[in-house]
């Protein structure tokens, strides 16, 4: 086996246990190693510290699949890594009665740059680190073992693959979709996935804590949901009692979709919601012209920012939507605000809501800080790329 040696004092974030190990922490590759094939890592002392998947093209060159320097990465240890995580998210009692979870989250579940998401009987896979790549049967064994799934489609698509010098997969790794829409029931509420052609794995499964909590805040209220995708905080506002909600997305498609998933409820009243399909940017000016005012105002975003280097451009963008979203708020309403941008942290996040608040002459303050449904109760996930902070806020 190759041995990857560290430059002097690189291996203090090893020994803290971060799975990720950066090229200008790299002094050299003693042997030959294929990309995503497992080598030791080791300190420029010579002190064996564990073993990682190799990624000569990515400038995280290693990311780590155990700090114990004698375990075996075989066939069996990504099977029993994915039976862990699936058992830890059994005995979790808030997901439950949740058909879509989120059974292994990277970093989080020790599996770097692997995804899989269940939606009732189907697993969806994303693999993003050649390591992942590498034992990509392994883990689709694994799922399909403990979880008794009747597919696994593999959404392999995301563009942090190309940085590890892999090529987009898709497909079903294992078994065949249902025919027809595939439904899960979120927080009461029914929900069309589409795992071939959705964002993502099929959904916004880091959402549902915050689409519930919208619910609970929505009664009796006026709604306005912007960058809606396929309605799912439109629908929770709406079981939660809102007076009317007015959701408005970009998407031509996902309208349609979220058309059919209010359908999907006929518990819901559906005289109360209306679809817009326009830029939504240009959709606030219009409000704002039109002295339309709302009680309870969500902006969920794509991100602005997918790096450090767009951060500018991007504190322009969530400058001008929050800026407009407190505008349109009535007295006492609330504004519930999203960035799923790595190149946005939380700290500059709330720096530019306040901005916008300030900029917009309110009174705000925040009731509450709104953070990812985990799915993860063992560990932090390291994030790749994007993770979501957003925050509650209310104006006097």
């Amino acid at each position: 086996m190759a041995r990857l040696l560290l430059h002097p004092g690189k291996e203090r974030t090893v020994l803290r246990r971060h799975p990720w190990i950066f090229a200008g922490s790299v002094d050299r590759l003693d042997g030959r190693a294929r990309l995503g094939d497992t080598v030791d890592v080791v300190a420029a002392d010579g002190r064996e510290l564990g073993r990682a998947a190799w990624s000569p093209a990515s400038q995280i060159r290693a990311r780590m699949w155990s700090f114990d320097t004698g375990a075996a990465i075989d066939h069996a240890f990504f099977k029993r890594k994915v039976a862990e995580s699936v058992a830890r998210r059994a005995s979790h009692p808030m997901l439950a009665t949740q058909d879509g979870q989120r059974l292994i989250h990277g970093e989080s579940d020790g599996l770097p740059g692997v995804i899989a998401d269940r939606y009732g009987a189907v697993v969806v896979l994303q693999l993003t680190s050649a390591g992942a790549d590498k034992w990509r049967d392994a883990i689709v064994a694994g799922l399909v073992q403990a979880t008794g799934c009747t597919a696994v489609y593999e959404r392999s698509d995301s563009d942090v693959r190309r940085l590890e010098g892999l090529e987009p997969r898709t497909g079903c790794a294992w078994g065949e979709l249902p025919d027809g829409p595939l439904l899960i029931t979120e927080n009461g509420v029914r929900m069309e996935v589409d795992v071939v052609g959705g964002h993502k794995t099929g959904f916004y499964l880091d959402q549902r804590d915050n689409r519930k909590l919208t619910g609970e805040l929505a009664h009796g209220r006026r709604v306005l949901n912007c960058f809606c995708y396929t309605g799912g905080f439109s629908l929770q506002a709406l079981a939660g009692g809102a007076t009317s909600v007015l959701s408005i997305d970009s998407s031509g498609p996902a309208l349609a979709t979220a058309a059919r998933n209010l359908a999907h409820n006929p518990q819901l009243d559906a005289a109360r919601a209306a679809w817009q399909e326009d830029d939504v940017f240009e959709a606030l000016r219009a409000l704002r012209a039109e002295g339309q005012t709302f009680d309870l105002i969500v902006l969920d975003p794509p991100k602005f920012a997918p790096s450090a280097a767009h951060a500018e451009r991007a504190r322009r963008a969530y400058k001008d939507i929050n800026l407009f979203g407190f505008r349109l708020l009535s007295p006492g309403g609330i504004l519930m605000t999203y960035s799923c941008s790595g190149g946005i942290g939380l700290e500059m996040f709330q720096k530019i809501v306040a901005s916008a608040a300030g900029d917009a002459g309110v009174d705000a303050r925040i009731i509450h800080r709104l953070a990812a449904a985990a799915d993860h109760p063992v560990g932090l996930a390291v994030p790749e790329g994007e993770y979501l902070k957003g925050l509650a806020v209310q104006v006097g």
